[in-house]
């Protein structure tokens, strides 16, 4: 019988992953994918063996039974995969046997006379289950746009959900075996990475154009029979269609006006709770007209789709910047968001981000206005009992809300709606609209728009260099696992000390979280709250003093290092006055980028040292140099090379082979902070040498960071502190800023003063010129 045959198999799945754990040593977190998915292939089978009134699995039906089973074993291996574990080899050793077994199915089937269309969908189901698993086990080393060979399968049967015409039947085709198995062995050379990674991808995108050629095939057929397939199944569509849309028009509306907006606050209870919308709409759909009805369908569905899009946006603000989304002055971060997904994981996967958002925007435009119809529509069918339905949610809304009953605490059962989180959308807007006037009248006040005299005295003939560390924030100096970048700067303060520099330390509160690294670069040189893109926008329009321009009127020549910056950069000649600007591709490196950062951070600062600093005859520069290998996703991460090997960067092909990729460090999200510690701890050490290699005694060097990294390592709720130090041979600049109350050395205490960072061009200016004092109401604007 058919049960005996599935418990010897789970049996026998059950051996083969103790035999795993013994070889690749699996964790329970795979056991439990494993024989998961193992009881859903037996339970599947069951049920198909029910509706067509079999109770034996046939010769053919019992190997791919254990291809399926096999597959089962090898989703297991792929969890450990994911997990961060090379168990790569064994899932193309697995993998390849399951896939050579699908050709003798097919012959047993035909050899015993057993050929069936059951036989037929099983075989084929779990050739999808396989190439899906191994398309999640390749997407670490190649991109996560190989998913979209894996989803193609269950991509096409969810069609058939909302396209009644997609569920018709298709002819036999024997090209579709043709493109499976080579899918299938494509797929598990990509999983071993024996050929190249150029080989392996242009071979992966032959195969996802194959399974486009044959998916778009079967769509096309289907679609040419789609009149014979709605005059049969009407009837039951009309019932199944129905039911779809109570189902889908309840969760769609309910997960809309119940979903926190925040991540933080997203959990199981928060979805146990009952809208006050709901209920208000309920009882206007049913007693309205049927035109009133219609407009109100209409508004329902707009407003849902517009609050479905303002929550998402903002749990993906939260997520990174630990703020709402601003829909007037954040627009220009979609762009940006979208530029670090290609820099951090390759064009593939900025591609596939667009076509995921596209066509889940598509989806929902078509399947909410269908599905609120649907629910309508059942709701109006029996008003009895629809009225009973909403008098008594509404009674239980009104006795929650006196008793103030609450699912978990500060989770209230009865919830207010959306109408206050519209409305404070709608504040918010026009906050940033009355927020641009006032920032405009504090452009047109500068008291440092004409040189002084006496301007930069204190720092003739120095070199100064402002290094941005990025992502460098408060959270590097804090908790345990910041100790070794603690360690890192209290004995690198010590040998500074004892080569006859000085150091200190304070703190900036930056204007930016998370990213948006320029709004911090643009604070600190034009002396403004840079908080948003379109502050930004209106200060590189006027012609605001920035901390370059009052170096290079006073005789410096200034100088930008924007490794990770693509193309053209006209505002920093424009604005911010630079004389020179280094792209990476204008420092000499030749080596591969680690994920968003073009160049590792000790050669940017050891080009910029040998094009600047040690130049011939060169005058004293001022230099603003980015350093970004501390930018999310923190991985892949170069590490510290002789100087006498960097070379033309070469070197560090080496490097990123052995680097620990983004994906596997993305892949459990408890590694995250310490991926980044890493991170910070490599830049600061780049930073640490590139002074201590610097032999001029006329050098300055200021190093800040421009913003905390995001709440996955912060926390949601943490300050927007950074640290800052003043590095100098020459005892009169640090003389000079003693007033300041800043700590001595390269880590400031944790009560050391906090400054917005816009006051520090300002106070910089004073503390090293004549200049005249900033009047009070021109700061931290």
């Amino acid at each position: 019988m058919a049960l005996v045959a599935l418990v010897v198999g789970l049996m026998a799945l059950a051996l083969l992953l103790l035999l795993l754990t013994i070889a690749a040593d699996l964790g329970w977190v795979a056991w439990t994918v494993g024989l998961t998915f193992g009881g859903v292939l037996a339970i599947w089978l069951l049920r198909r063996l029910a509706d067509v009134g079999r109770r034996d699995l046939g010769p053919a039906d019992a190997v791919t039974l254990a291809r399926g089973l096999t597959a089962c074993a090898v989703a297991a291996l792929t969890t450990e995969v994911l997990m961060g574990h090379d168990a790569t080899f064994e899932v193309a050793l697995l993998a390849a046997p399951a896939l050579l077994l699908d050709a003798v199915d097919g012959l047993v089937a035909r050899r015993t006379n057993t050929v069936s269309s059951l036989g037929a969908r099983f075989d084929g189901e779990v050739d999808a289950f396989l190439i899906l698993v191994l398309t999640v086990a390749t997407a670490p080393s190649v991109g996560w746009w190989v998913l979209a060979g894996g989803m193609a399968r269950y991509a096409f049967g969810a069609a058939g959900w909302v396209l009644p015409w997609m569920r018709g039947d298709l002819a036999f085709r024997h090209w579709r075996k043709v493109v499976t198995a080579v899918t299938g062995i494509v797929l598990v050379v990509a999983v071993s990475g024996v050929l190249p990674r150029s080989l392996t991808v242009w071979s992966l995108v032959g195969v996802h154009l194959l399974l486009a050629e044959s998916f778009g095939r079967d769509v096309h057929s289907l679609w040419k029979g789609r009149e014979r397939t709605f005059s049969r199944r009407s009837r039951g569509l009309s019932r199944a269609t129905s039911a779809l849309g109570l189902v889908l028009g309840s969760a769609l509306l309910w997960f809309v006006l119940v979903a926190p907006n925040e991540p933080a606050r997203i959990s199981l209870s928060s979805f146990v709770r009952l809208p006050v919308e709901i209920v208000a709409a309920g009882a206007l759909l049913l007693v309205a007209p049927d035109r009133v009805r219609r407009v109100l369908v209409i508004l329902v569905c707009a407003l849902t789709c517009v609050v479905a899009a303002l929550k998402v946006l903002d749990v993906g603000a939260f997520a990174v910047l630990d703020r709402p989304f601003n829909v007037l002055t954040d627009r220009g971060l979609l762009g940006s968001g979208l530029a670090f997904v290609r820099d951090s994981f390759g064009s593939w996967a900025a591609v596939v981000l667009v076509v995921v958002v596209i066509v889940v925007a598509a989806a929902v435009g078509i399947v909410l206005p269908w599905a609120v119809t649907c629910l309508v529509r059942l709701l109006t069918t029996n008003r009895r009992r629809s009225a009973s339905l909403v008098a008594g949610m509404g009674g239980v809304w009104v006795m929650a809300a006196v008793t103030g009953l609450q699912v978990a605490p500060g989770v209230p059962v009865a919830l207010g709606g959306v109408g206050p989180y519209v409305t404070g959308k709608a504040k918010a807007t026009m906050t940033a609209y009355t927020d641009r006037e006032r920032f405009d009248r504090t452009l047109d006040t500068d008291v440092f728009r004409h040189p002084t005299n006496g301007e930069l005295f204190g720092l003739r003939d120095k070199s100064v260099v402002i290094i941005f560390v990025e992502s460098y924030g408060q959270v590097a100096l804090t908790g345990d696992e910041s100790r070794p970048v603690q360690a890192l700067l209290d004995s690198a303060g010590t040998r500074l000390r004892s080569l006859g520099l000085a150091a200190r330390s304070g703190w900036l509160t930056s204007t930016a979280f998370g990213g948006s690294s320029w709004l911090a670069h643009a604070t600190l040189q034009s002396g403004l709250a840079v908080s948003d893109q379109a502050r930004y926008d209106r200060l590189l329009a006027s012609d605001r003093t920035t901390l370059t321009w009052a170096f290079s009127r006073a005789g410096w020549r200034t100088v930008a290092v924007m490794p990770s910056t693509h193309g053209d950069w006209p505002e920093g000649r424009a604005f911010y006055g630079f004389d020179e600007i280094y792209a990476g591709t204008d420092l000499g490196y030749a080596g591969p980028r680690f994920g968003f950062s073009a160049v590792p951070d000790q050669f940017a600062l050891t080009a910029f040292s040998d094009l600047e600093l040690r130049a011939d005859g060169a005058r004293p520069v001022m230099a603003m140099i980015e350093l970004t290998s501390s930018h999310g996703p923190w991985a892949p991460l170069p590490r510290m090379i002789e100087p006498s090997e960097l070379g033309d960067g070469s070197v560090y092909d080496e490097v990123l082979a052995k680097a620990t990729t983004a994906g596997r460090v993305w892949s459990d999200r408890s590694a995250v902070p310490s991926a980044y510690m890493q991170s910070i701890h490599y830049a600061l050490t780049s930073v640490v040498a590139f002074v201590e290699e610097q032999v001029d005694d006329d050098l300055v060097v200021v190093v800040l960071g421009d913003h905390q990294p995001s709440t996955i390592v912060s926390g949601p709720g943490a300050s927007r502190d950074v640290p800052i130090s003043v590095i100098a041979r020459d005892p009169t600049v640090i003389d000079r800023i003693a007033s300041w109350g800043w700590r001595d050395g390269l880590r400031p205490a944790q009560s050391s003063p906090v400054w917005p960072m816009s006051v520090f061009r300002d106070r910089f200016l004073v503390a090293y010129s004549d200049a005249p004092e900033t009047p009070a109401g021109e700061r931290g604007s």
